[in-house]
């Protein structure tokens, strides 16, 4: 019996997670958590302050693959924001393991790959990954997703998702901002 339960369980689970679930350990009206990196820039970054006063989509990436689809978000949503001046966004890889010896390497070839203007746009974390899996709801299965996080003027998060660009999904995020679709 303990055996059917366990197995209907993990049947229910999978199911569940199948379904693009908002992020686990944040949720809409929680404040986001402080998150400390570096700007490409080179200044010292802290999420939600470096935000306040205005209204951040904030896209983390956990691997390399996740590059993609976190480039593809950011492409829509620099000219959607663009307009609106109390708006902004943060690029934020997170990176730990093997990674962080190759740190120098792949913090310049970032710069060198990042047109200046978007410099402190961009915010790499190195350590806390797990942490940052954790509260994301990272899973294996969705590794190379954009792992995407809405925040209003005062760091409270308006808005979670993962997965790669989609229309229908940024039309939510800009509804969930509060202004009309700039696609």
């Amino acid at each position: 019996m303990a055996r059917t339960a366990f197995v209907l369980t993990l049947a229910f689970t999978a199911v569940v997670s199948a379904q693009t679930p908002p992020l686990a350990g944040m949720k809409v009206g929680d404040v986001f958590p402080r998150l400390e990196g570096e700007f490409l820039s080179g200044r010292k970054a802290v999420l939600p302050d470096a935000a306040h006063g205005k209204q951040a989509l904030v896209l983390l990436g956990f691997t390399y693959g996740s590059r993609t689809a976190v480039e593809n978000w950011a492409e829509r949503i620099r000219p959607a924001f663009a307009a609106r001046e109390a708006a902004t966004f943060f690029e934020v890889p997170v990176l730990g393991g093997m990674a962080r010896m190759g740190k120098w390497f792949i913090d310049s070839g970032m710069r060198r790959g990042t047109p200046t203007e978007l410099h402190e746009n961009v915010i790499t974390v190195w350590g806390g990954v797990d942490r940052w899996k954790a509260l994301a709801g990272f899973s294996r299965r969705a590794e190379n997703d954009a792992y995407l996080i809405l925040i209003d003027q005062d760091g409270r998060i308006l808005w979670l998702y993962h997965g790669p660009y989609s229309g229908e999904a940024f039309d939510a995020m800009i509804a969930a901002a509060g202004s009309p679709p700039a696609r």
